[in-house]
């Protein structure tokens, strides 16, 4: 098959370029951000090979999808073949999607435990059993030999209700006793129980003694039992009391308990079938947060202490509580702290008992026994999905999620959890780490039983091929139970990668962005050989990356440039990475060390000050300690999954955010932080969407926009027509194409492949209405404002200090290529970081501030990691503190002090290996960064002068 050839594409910033990506290579596209990569990669090819596909459909089914797909600005592709991307930016938010469903893995599992796993009963711990009818009768026969028994169905198992219809039509079926909670009893006509309170109901069948002459009455009275009783029978010595349980289902032969005939949709925690009852498969449940529903318990209920209740009035509620309050003999009026605690908790949880109402002004009807379920349930009841946003908004706020006290977070059912195979059950198995997963599938099938050994090979096979792909991206420290949206970018994208290289497809073109963020230079070769996998199954994979063991390990470059926007989109270099040593490009010369990222001469010791984090111990921190001397750019890095993260974002951010903002979230488990006196201000820049919608833009957020909109607010002819601000927004109706109500596009969706959009025909995409856009500055209504590209408007704007001042900001952190207008849900991880970080930088700092960033080199070249450490270094010259999470060996040789936690991903993470200057780092025996770092700052330092450290 032939090679792919691109010819003439214009897409954004190309300037009618022709590229060549050989076939079955692994074809690198690097260059600087916004030099045109992605519109090559994504918005050329992978977009010409989607419209291909759409066109494969036929009319009718085009119909459906709004006929079709406009073809990207390319004179011609040849060669090219099924297209699949792998970006970052489709991570599902499905939060009952998980590392094992994605990977298909958790399926695996499900069907082995349905084939072959032994159930244990929950209640007694014995191995459940199942009958046939015929071996319950020759059981009867041997172990009740010439005794009297009761034949019994079980018709109610522990559940509420006052069973008044059952028991009717029971009476009318001709039986005439039951057995309720233990106790024998006459059916009689209107026979009911309290409803409130939990039963147990059993009907007899037959009383009879058992003998062989009567073999066929009691397989009779068997059949009927075992109908009515839906496959189990109780039978009960007559004499003795003594019970058996018997059944053709699986079943406890201790309490009578049965379970149901194992499939793999009893093991899924999205089917009704499997899920646990209380949290629906989720994992966790929404309890009452006191202290959100009584911030101040020195007020009476009576004068509205509990929040959601509000102050006293008339309604059904209050009275409820009124009588509750009368049942403890305490006073509505009281403070709440000087009420019984055993109150409270009624109060917030229910009571087991109905109170007495009188009813007389609510529904007329005199004094009524009526439930009372309890404040937390009402407030449960509205946060459910049947409510609507503002209802469960109001009633969230009063919750707090924590691990499902039913399941331990496992998502399952009891049932589930009592199948087990080599002594774990599936919720084990999920809870694993993938690395110690692998090892526990070693030899399995040797440590089964022969006859399930026979089912689970293949299963097994399926299983641990999958497995291993993950093992081999260097996401060993996941867990199959580990939730899709807590996953980053580059994780989401490699296990997305390592279920592609699963699925053994061929002849097919993948293209990737950057699968090598978030990984430590340890995993970086374990990706390059996955890739390489991928490539050699008879695939053709395009990686849109900086990364230089990467660009070093491809069989093709392709180099674009030579700056960015408009400065960008043309092919530099193209060839093999031998040829492109020998190139004069810019990337190049970052390869062969004519260009170098350097560390300062000296490095800084801070301002005396520190901030100090005692006994950490969330997830799997193993009650670390450290400290961060203030006034000084510090680098935390390690591999991934070594706890970073959960030491910074999650513990030390929220714990300050709670000291400066009264955050409500609070910090994972930590002993004591020092020093958080010395600041004042904390930042954190991670890369979380601007905005969730295409109506965010860089404009919007940084607030330049209406500064914009104010300039055009105060032009000659906006006066004459009386044009107000929201004139030139295109979020209210007034100046807004209301055709596209200010959106510029019309989405089509396409049913099983991500919606299109496609340019609104009324505006043709520019959002607003004619009118709005005969109000021009300098020639430029406001949508070709949008329109414009930061580096563009820096020069349109040069005489607009205000404007010009927020705009310098964003060129400056290397955006300059964006458009002020671009959607934010078409912006990189990293673009929306770097945006943040514009925000910031345009606000006045006291020089006692903590910036956090996370992995900023994300989506960045070598030269724009330059641009950045100046950027950074800027802050902490001005006496600022910068916290960077960072693997990017260019950032680490670059700060003043770096932290390395480790020395393993997961549970053999967590711990302090290195704090000091990272000339230090290179000598400590423990660290995996060790060795790179050193091997890093010798290339760096053969190419420029020798550093001073102190």
């Amino acid at each position: 098959m032939q090679d792919i050839n691109i010819h003439g594409a214009k897409v954004h910033n190309l300037k009618n370029i022709d590229a060549h990506i050989p076939r079955h290579s692994l074809t690198v596209l690097t260059g600087l951000s916004g030099s045109g990569k992605s519109s090559l990669a994504f918005d050329t090819i992978f977009a010409e090979g989607q419209r291909r596909y759409i066109e494969t459909f036929s009319s009718y089914a085009r119909s459906f999808l709004g006929g079709g797909m406009e073809r990207p600005d390319v004179e011609e592709i040849s060669g090219l073949a099924p297209v699949i991307s792998i970006d970052q930016k489709t991570t599902n938010r499905n939060p009952r999607s998980t590392v094992g469903t994605v990977t298909e893995i958790y399926d695996f599992f499900r069907l082995l435990y349905a084939r072959a796993g032994t159930a244990i009963s929950y209640a007694s711990k014995l191995p459940m059993v199942r009958y046939s009818e015929a071996q319950i009768l020759d059981l009867l026969l041997e172990q009740y030999d010439q005794r009297r028994v009761l034949l019994l169905a079980p018709v109610v198992r522990q559940r509420k209700g006052h069973y008044k219809e059952l028991f009717e039509k029971l009476r009318k079926k001709g039986y005439l006793h039951v057995r309720i909670d233990g106790q024998m009893r006459e059916i009689v006509y209107g026979m009911k129980l309290d409803r409130y309170r939990m039963h147990s109901v059993e009907v007899q069948t037959d009383k009879l003694q058992i003998s062989a002459n009567k073999r066929d009455r009691i397989a009779s009275s068997l059949r009927l039992a075992m109908k009515e009783g839906d496959g189990i029978v109780m039978v009960m010595d007559a004499e003795s009391g003594r019970i058996s349980y018997y059944s053709r289902n699986l079943m406890c032969p201790k309490t009578g308990i049965s379970y149901p005939d194992p499939a793999p949709h009893n093991f899924s925690f999205n089917s009704p079938n499997g899920y646990c009852p209380r949290c629906r498969g989720i994992g966790s449940v929404n309890i009452p947060d006191i202290e959100a529903i009584i911030p101040d318990p020195k007020l009476s209920v009576y004068k509205g202490g509990i929040i959601p209740l509000g102050k006293h009035k008339k309604t059904l509620l209050f009275r409820k509580i009124e009588a509750l309050f009368e049942r403890h003999e305490a006073d509505i009026k009281a403070p709440i702290e000087s009420l019984p605690e055993g109150l409270i908790g009624e109060l917030l949880e229910g009571t087991e008992e109905p109170l007495m109402i009188d009813t007389k002004e609510f529904y007329g009807l005199g004094e009524m026994s009526l439930p009372y379920e309890g404040l937390g349930a009402y407030l449960e009841e509205l946060s459910g999905e049947e409510w609507d946003y503002n209802a469960k908004k109001w009633a969230q706020q009063y919750m707090k999620a924590e691990t499902c006290p039913e399941c331990d977070g496992t998502r399952l059912s009891q049932e589930a959890l009592h199948y087990l195979i080599d002594g774990k059950h599936i919720g084990h198995v999920g809870a694993m780490e993938l690395s110690a997963l692998g090892s526990w599938l070693e030899g399995l099938e040797e440590r089964i039983e022969p006859e399930q050994r026979i089912i689970a090979r293949e299963i097994l096979k399926e299983i641990r091929t999958r497995l291993s792909f993950l093992l081999d991206v260097g996401l060993g420290y996941l867990s199959l139970s580990r939730s899709a949206d807590t996953l980053s970018g580059g994780e989401s994208q490699r296990i997305r990668l390592a279920t592609q290289i699963g699925t053994q497809l061929v002849e097919v073109l993948y293209i990737l962005d950057e699968p090598s963020i978030g990984l430590h230079q340890r995993d970086n070769m374990r990706l390059i050989r996955s890739l390489k996998k991928l490539r050699d199954l008879g695939n053709t994979v395009i990686v849109v990356e900086h990364d230089r063991d990467m660009m070093l390990e491809a069989d093709h470059i392709i180099d674009m440039g030579p700056g960015a926007g408009r400065l960008g989109g043309r092919v530099v270099f193209e060839g093999s990475a031998e040829e492109m040593l020998h190139a004069g490009t810019l990337t190049a010369k970052y390869l062969t060390g004519k260009c170098a990222i350097t560390p300062p001469e000296t490095r800084r010791p801070g301002n005396g000050l520190q901030l100090s984090i005692e006994g950490a111990s969330g997830h799997n921190l193993k009650d670390l300690s450290v400290t961060i001397d203030l006034g000084t750019l510090t680098c935390i890095t390690g591999v991934s999954g070594s706890g970073k993260s959960t030491l910074i974002n999650k513990t030390l951010y929220p714990a300050l955010s709670q000291r400066l903002y009264r955050s409500l979230e609070d910090p994972l488990p930590v002993k004591a932080i020092h020093g958080l006196e010395h600041l004042d201000k904390v930042i954190s820049v991670d890369q979380s969407p601007i905005g969730r919608t295409p109506r965010s833009n860089p404009a919007t957020y940084t607030g330049v926009f209406t500064d914009i909109r104010n300039l055009f607010v105060g032009l000659a002819e906006s006066k004459m027509r009386g044009y107000k601000p929201g004139r030139f927004s295109f979020n209210v109706s007034g100046g807004r194409c209301e055709i596209c109500r200010g959106n510029g596009y019309k989405t089509i969706e396409m049913n099983f492949l991500p919606d299109v959009l496609a340019p609104c025909e009324g505006c043709h995409g520019k959002r607003y209405n004619r009118e709005t856009l005969e109000v021009r500055f300098k020639g430029q209504s406001i949508a070709d404002v949008l329109d414009m590209t930061i580096n563009r408007a820096v020069e349109f704007f040069e005489h607009v200090p205000h404007i010009l001042k927020k705009l310098l900001v964003l060129q400056e952190v290397g955006l300059g290529y964006l458009t002020l207008g671009q959607p934010s849900t078409t912006l990189s991880g990293g673009e929306s970081q770097r945006i943040k970080l514009a925000s910031e930088l345009a606000k006045r700092d006291t020089g006692r501030t903590l910036y956090i960033l996370d992995e900023p080199t994300t989506g960045l070249h070598f030269e724009d990691i330059r641009v950045l450490m100046g950027i950074l270094n800027r802050l902490v010259d001005r006496g600022n503190t910068v916290l960077v999470i960072e693997h990017n060996l260019d950032v680490v040789k670059c700060a003043d002090r770096v932290i390395e936690i480790g020395p393993d991903g997961g549970n053999e993470g967590g711990q302090l290996i290195y704090s000091g200057v990272p000339e230090g780092l290179c000598q400590c025996p423990d660290s995996p960064t060790a060795q790179y770092l050193k091997a890093e700052l010798e290339r760096t330092y053969t190419t420029t002068h020798t550093h001073k450290t102190t």
